[in-house]
């Protein structure tokens, strides 16, 4: 087969005179190629989009023709939840006030109702006093172990006697008040406005001079007897000390456990004589 000289080779251009074409940048070919195709699949994608979109508005028109909706979520729609201390409070339809003027806006307030069949409280009219008036007790103490004797305030001294006559019975009388010293005890007043107090260990009416002192010797704290529906004094100032009968005479001694103090000690606050 003859040899084609009409392009002598690459490798060796210089043993037939032939030279390089050095006008043109090598690869530029290429890549004119490449740049043809890219805006190629540009254009491409394009037309594309501008056909969906076009097929979009279409189907929305048609559906809007037709009086259809266009729903875009599956799930029902929903309400931010009122704030709170946990922002799911629930808020309930309630009759709102008027709005003052100046003020944000009206809060409703929901009332609590009211049980069925519930009655109004009754009111105090003005001219009635809410607090009744205390009423006042009158106290005759009797002796367990002798119930024929009670105390009995004969010339500034307390014994234990029997009563007969009516002034008998007064002095046998006492008004039983809050204690002097202790409002949870008792203190005992005559007929004439003195107080039974202790002095020297010794039951006895004094007037009361208004001292820290004459009010402990006139309070006696109440407590438990041995013997049904009767009652133990305790003295406040002395504590551990009891009122008793010795001789018939009523003192304050120191508790001891005897059937025979038991008995001396124990006394009955009986409805007044007087």
């Amino acid at each position: 087969m003859p040899e084609d000289k009409s392009r002598p080779p690459q490798d060796r251009p210089w043993e037939n005179g032939w030279t390089l074409d050095t006008s043109r940048t090598p690869g530029t070919r290429r890549l004119y190629l490449a740049g043809a195709l890219a805006v190629a699949t540009i254009i491409a994608c394009v037309a594309a989009i501008a056909a969906t979109d076009n097929k979009g508005d279409d189907s929305s028109k048609t559906a809007r023709d037709e009086g259809g909706l266009i729903s875009f979520s599956s799930q029902p729609a929903t309400t931010t939840a009122p704030r709170g201390d946990s922002g799911l409070s629930s808020v309930s339809p309630s009759a709102r006030g008027p709005r003052q003027q100046g003020t944000g806006p009206t809060v409703a307030v929901t009332e609590t109702p009211k049980p069925p069949n519930s009655k109004p409280k009754p009111t105090a009219s003005k001219g009635s006093s809410s607090k009744p008036k205390p009423s006042v007790t009158y106290r005759s103490v009797r002796s367990v172990n002798f119930p024929d004797r009670f105390w009995h305030v004969d010339d500034g001294y307390v014994g234990l006697d029997p009563v007969s006559g009516s002034e008998s019975r007064e002095d046998a009388t006492f008004k039983q008040v809050k204690g002097l010293a202790n409002a949870s005890c008792y203190s005992f007043a005559t007929h004439d406005g003195k107080y039974l107090r202790h002095r020297n260990f010794v039951l006895r009416a004094d007037r009361n001079d208004g001292s820290s002192l004459f009010k402990q010797d006139a309070t006696f704290c109440p407590r438990e007897a041995a013997y049904t529906s009767a009652t133990m004094l305790e003295s406040v100032n002395y504590p551990g000390y009891f009122l008793r009968h010795r001789n018939f005479v009523v003192r304050l001694e120191r508790f001891e456990y005897s059937s025979q103090f038991l008995s001396d000690s124990s006394f009955q606050l009986v409805h007044g004589l007087s």
